[in-house]
């Protein structure tokens, strides 16, 4: 396995550029591995771009719909002083923000602008703390900036056990693996949308009581479908247990219990599906007082000492991309394709946390010269029931991989429950 360097990319203090490329680097490898297994031939050349891994890393802000770009963050979402450092609050959902506002006493007026500042002079006055237990009590999303966060592994893989459903030979690492993604946001979706590019069968699966948005399925959905399926419902969760019968991967990324008070424990999966590879993702980590807390790539890295790390002038500071989403994304992807190499199922596990921890203290520089960096060799369009979308083309290489997905992203949710050869 080689790099291609590349000048500019990824800048930070941590060595973010390291680290994306490593993960590109890891998920590549695993699927030229899988190949040459499913084909008994050598493993093809990998030669990994840091041009392509940067412009991926940060996918969400290329993406354009019919012209337009998408918005990352919301007003409500960012940085806050408080009377004793600092706070990072995640209002992009509508539900998060209603109860950021609540849980402070602030009432939605609906203006942002306003809003922003009456959240500014509320949090100025109180303590870290005590808004984050505050705001996490009523549901929302605020996490104290710290200096050192607590230390989780890189990858758990638990219960290595029954031989999986052999795989014939094909021309795509992947081809015919059924792949239930369960799973929102960036990291379980990048994972999965790589799986799709190397020739999985994915469909996704949605709660309709929970809204996603549109915008970040058109930059995650690439090579899958979509469906909503409501797991508590009787009828849904029969047409859920049928997929489940002939899966062979099922992704999530709910917290930690959350799928286990449905009856959908990855130990429950696997004993339904012999031979099922369960890939978890979680915030967190898997155990401690933070495990079944929500949270997202940002929170991960204000909680983690990587916003003090990264700050300046007395001010935190965000690393340059949604790193840890996306590099928790490729390893999470490189896991499935390892566990299907060696044909036995398994349950996987990765945290946000746990790819903080990696860069914070494992993670070393490592020069590799390059040409200028310009995103536009790495960006393409694609036409999509979202309109003309120009996007980030994928990162993962091996010799012979493809260069983009073979279909756009469908509309989320409007996709029939089922595996396309069904």
């Amino acid at each position: 396995m080689s790099y291609e360097g590349a000048r500019g990319v990824l800048s930070a203090r941590l060595p973010v550029r390291e680290l994306a490329r490593a993960t590109v680097g890891a998920c590549s490898l695993a699927a030229a591995e899988l190949l040459a297994v499913r084909n008994g031939t050598r493993v093809p050349a990998v030669r990994v771009h840091e041009g392509a891994v940067a412009t991926a890393f940060v996918s969400e802000r290329h993406l354009r719909i019919d012209g337009r770009a998408v918005v990352s963050f919301a007003p409500l979402s960012g940085f806050w002083q408080t009377a004793d450092g600092w706070v990072r609050t995640h209002a992009n959902y509508p539900h998060h923000r209603s109860r950021l506002l609540s849980a402070l006493g602030i009432p939605d007026t609906e203006n942002d602008e306003q809003l922003a500042k009456s959240l500014s002079d509320k949090l100025i006055m109180c303590r870290a703390e005590w808004v984050q237990e505050t705001v996490y009590a009523a549901g929302g999303l605020a996490v104290a900036v710290t200096e050192n966060g607590a230390r989780h592994p890189l990858v758990e893989t638990l219960d290595v056990r029954e031989a999986a459903r052999p795989l014939p030979a094909a021309a795509l690492p992947a081809d015919g693996v059924r792949v239930l993604d369960l799973t929102r946001v960036i990291a379980g979706p990048v994972a999965t949308r790589t799986l799709a590019l190397l020739g999985a069968d994915v469909l996704r699966v949605d709660s309709p009581r929970l809204a996603e948005s549109e915008d970040a399925h058109a930059d995650t959905g690439f090579g899958k479908r979509s469906t909503l399926l409501d797991l508590a419902k009787s009828s849904d969760r029969s047409v859920f247990d049928e997929l489940l019968n002939t899966a062979d991967v099922v992704v999530t990324g709910y917290r930690p219990g959350a799928l286990d008070r449905l009856g959908l424990s990855s130990e429950a999966m696997r004993e339904k599906r012999p031979g099922l590879v369960v890939a978890q993702l979680s915030a967190w980590g898997w155990t401690g007082p933070w495990a079944e807390r929500r949270g997202f790539d940002s929170l991960v890295q204000a909680a983690s000492g990587i916003a003090i790390r990264e700050g300046g002038n007395g001010r935190p500071g965000a690393l340059p991309a949604q790193a840890l989403d996306h590099g928790t994304g490729y390893l999470l992807a490189a896991a499935v394709l390892r566990a299907l190499s060696e044909r036995r199922g398994r349950t996987v596990r990765f945290s946000l946390a746990g790819t903080a921890s990696w860069l914070m203290r494992e993670v070393r520089p490592a020069p590799l010269d390059g040409g200028e960096y310009s995103p536009e060799p790495w960006l393409t369009g694609t036409p999509s029931p979202y309109d003309e979308l120009r996007h980030a083309r994928p990162p993962v290489h091996y010799e012979g991989c493809p260069r983009t997905w073979s279909q756009a992203p469908t509309r989320w949710g409007t996709d029939r429950a089922r595996f396309r050869d069904e």
